[in-house]
C-alpha cells in the first residue's frame, strides 16, 4: 500500500521487521539486559540500544535481507530499519513501554529470555514496539506531505482495508471455488456465468465500499473469526457501516497508487524511448551526411517540416467547423468518424484536468491520459475508447486525428503533463503556507 509521505506500509515491511528483531536479539544476547531493564536506566536505555542496535544493522546492511527492496521508492531494508531504530531515538516514550512489559515479564519470571519460548516473547516485544513506532512515523510523514490530520490509528485502518481489498480481489480471481461468500460480498447468488464484477475489479479503486463490509460480515461464517469491521474493538468504529468514509479512503489509496506507480516507471520507459529515438535520429543524421545527397533523409525532412508547419492546438469551440476533416481523419485510423466530437463531449466540464486541459485537442488530451494511466482505465467514458479494442487510441491514432507528426504530439503531450504537475506542487505549496 501506498500513501503520500510513507514509507513502511508496502511488504517489504516484513523483511525490515525481521531484520530489526534479528538485530535487536543480537543486542540482548551481547548486554546486560536486566541492566538495561532497570529503572535507573530508563535515559541511558533508548540511547545505548539505540547505539547498539545501529551497528548490527550497519554491519547487517550487506546482507541479501539488507540489501533487498523495503519498498517500491528504492529505500532497502537495511536502510528502513536503521531510519526506524533512530526514530526510536527520538521517541523515548515507545522505549519505556517496551522497558516496562519486558521488566514486568523480568519480575514474574526472572531472566525469562534464557528460558524455553523467552526468545520468541522478546522478539515479539521488539516487533510490538517497532510495530507502533512505524505507524507514528507514518502518520507524520504524512500529515506533512498532505497536510492533513492523520493519526497512527487512521494508518492502520487505511492498511487494513488494503488488505481486505487484495482478499476480496483473491476470492474473486477464484469465485467458483468461494461462489457463496462471494455472492455474499456483491449481495446476491451467483450462477455459472463470470460476475461482471469479478472482470472489472482490476484496482483497489475499483473496490466498492459495499463489498468490504459484506467481506468482514462473510468472515465469520466462512472462516470462524469475525471480520475486522465486527469484532468487539473499538479500532474501526468510525468504519463500521460508515461505506461513505470507506469508499474515500479506497479512492486515496488506489489514486496516489496510481499516480506513484506511474511516475515510477512510465516516465523512465519514456526516458529510454526518447533517448533511443534520438541515438536513431543521429545515426541516421550521420549516414545521410556520408551519403552522396547531402542534408538529412527525406523522411527526416518531412517530418521537421511538419514540426514547423504545425498549427496550434484548436480549441473545442471550433470542431464543428473542421468536422468533415476530423471525421474523415477518423476513419483513416479506424476510428468512428464522429469520434473527436464525441470524445470531447465526455469529458467532465467542471474536472480539475479539464479545466487544465481546456486549451488542448481531444487528441491531446487523451495522449495525457494514456501516458499518466493506461490504455485501459476503468473510468474512461466508452466515448474516449476505440471500438476495436476497448482501450483509449494509439500515440499514432491520436498523432493523426491532430494531424501532426508522433514526435509533436508527443512535445505537446508532455507539456500538458508538466502543466498538471506544476499547478499541483503549487496548489500544495498554497496550501501549506495557509
Amino acid at each position: 500500500m501506498r500513501l503520500p509521505g510513507t514509507r513502511y506500509q508496502e511488504p517489504g515491511w516484513e523483511q525490515v521487521r525481521k531484520l530489526l528483531g534479528a538485530c535487536s536479539l543480537d543486542v540482548f544476547m551481547h548486554c546486560d539486559l536486566a541492566g538495561l531493564l532497570a529503572e535507573t536506566q530508563v535515559e541511558e536505555g533508548p540511547g545505548l540500544y539505540v547505539d547498539l542496535l545501529a551497528e548490527r544493522l550497519h554491519a547487517a546492511a550487506r546482507s541479501p535481507r539488507g540489501q533487498a527492496a523495503g519498498n517500491s521508492y528504492g529505500d532497502s531494508v537495511a536502510e528502513l530499519a536503521l531510519l526506524l531504530a533512530y526514530e526510536l531515538a527520538a521517541r523515548p516514550a515507545d522505549w519505556e513501554a517496551m522497558r516496562t512489559a519486558l521488566a514486568a515479564e523480568h519480575a514474574r519470571q526472572p531472566a525469562f529470555w534464557r528460558q524455553p519460548g523467552g526468545e520468541a516473547l522478546l522478539r515479539k516485544k521488539v516487533n510490538d514496539m517497532f510495530a507502533l513506532l512505524r505507524d507514528k512515523v507514518d502518520a507524520d510523514n504524512y500529515q506533512v506531505a498532505c497536510g492533513r490530520p492523520c493519526s497512527p490509528n487512521r494508518i492502520y485502518a487505511y492498511r487494513m482495508l488494503d488488505t481486505a481489498y487484495g482478499e476480496i480481489a483473491r476470492l474473486f480471481a477464484a469465485w467458483r471455488e468461494h461462489r457463496a461468500q462471494v455472492g455474499a460480498i456483491l449481495g446476491r447468488p451467483l450462477d455459472s456465468v463470470l460476475p461482471i464484477e469479478v472482470r472489472q475489479l482490476a484496482s483497489i479503486r475499483g473496490c466498492r465500499p459495499e463489498w468490504i463490509l459484506r467481506w468482514s460480515a462473510t468472515l465469520e461464517r466462512f472462516t470462524g473469526s469475525p471480520g475486522p469491521l465486527h469484532t468487539r474493538s473499538k479500532r474501526f468504529d468510525s468504519l463500521k457501516e460508515n461505506a461513505e468514509k470507506i469508499g474515500e479512503m479506497l479512492a486515496e489509496i488506489g489514486e496516489y497508487e496510481a499516480l506513484s506507480s506511474n511516475r515510477d516507471r512510465d516516465w523512465l520507459q519514456d526516458a529510454d524511448t526518447s533517448a533511443a529515438w534520438l541515438e536513431d535520429y543521429w545515426r541516421v543524421l550521420d549516414e545521410s551526411e556520408a551519403g552522396s545527397t547531402p542534408g538529412p533523409d527525406l523522411i527526416l525532412e518531412a517530418l521537421e517540416d511538419e514540426d514547423d508547419a504545425d498549427a496550434p492546438p484548436l480549441p473545442d469551440a471550433g470542431l464543428e467547423a473542421n468536422e468533415p476533416e476530423l471525421a474523415l481523419r477518423a476513419q483513416l485510423v479506424s476510428l468512428p468518424p464522429g469520434f473527436v466530437q464525441a470524445a470531447a463531449a465526455a469529458q467532465e466540464p467542471d474536472s480539475w484536468s479539464a479545466r487544465m486541459l481546456a486549451l488542448e485537442t481531444p487528441a491531446v488530451r487523451l495522449a495525457v491520459y494514456l501516458k499518466l494511466l493506461g490504455p485501459g482505465d476503468d473510468s474512461y467514458p466508452d466515448a474516449w475508447r476505440d471500438p476495436a479494442t476497448n482501450a483509449l487510441p494509439t500515440m499514432a491514432q491520436l498523432a493523426a486525428l491532430d494531424a501532426v507528426s508522433l514526435p509533436t504530439l508527443r512535445k505537446r503531450r508532455d507539456a500538458a503533463i508538466a502543466r498538471l504537475h506544476g499547478a499541483a506542487s503549487s496548489n500544495e505549496r498554497g496550501r501549506r503556507s495557509e
